[in-house]
């Protein structure tokens, strides 16, 4: 018995709307995580993209426990000696508030070619607004 697999063209994608207004970062990360990688579907694969689109809202507002507004640090290096940069997540929710939600989303994805496709269909808005009521997103209950 072989096991089938949908064709590309078959696989249906649904668009999904999640507010993170009060929500704690990691616990919103993961579910969108699933959402984009499609595990919430019986034809899940994990070398086939079968996930939805995810639009994330209220970016700015999303909560982290503990102290981690103060001890979490973000590093870059430009490639040159001396060139570490640290930034602290107040100072990057000051500048770059989307940044905080689709870096905790984009760790908890492959990291192949196919989870930066997976990553592509994420959308993340700092304010309450977004561009993509013509995809009719659907509503996502807060998790506790």
């Amino acid at each position: 018995m072989k096991t089938e697999f949908p064709p590309q063209k078959q696989i249906t994608r649904v668009w999904y709307v999640l507010d993170a207004n009060d929500q704690v970062l990691g616990r919103l990360a993961s579910r969108a995580a699933v959402l984009l990688m499609g595990k919430h579907k019986p034809i899940y694969a994990p070398f086939l993209d079968v996930g939805d689109h995810v639009v994330v809202v209220n970016a700015a507002k999303v909560r982290l426990t503990g102290r981690k507004e103060d001890e979490k640090v973000y590093r870059r290096h430009s490639g040159y000696p001396g060139g570490l940069k640290e930034t602290t997540v107040r100072k990057v929710r000051a500048s770059r508030p989307t940044r905080l939600v689709r870096d905790a989303i984009a760790g908890m994805l492959p990291k192949t070619k196919l989870g930066k496709h997976m990553l592509s269909k994420l959308k993340v808005y700092a304010g309450a607004q977004h561009p993509h009521q013509a995809q009719k997103p659907l509503p996502l209950p807060a998790v506790s």
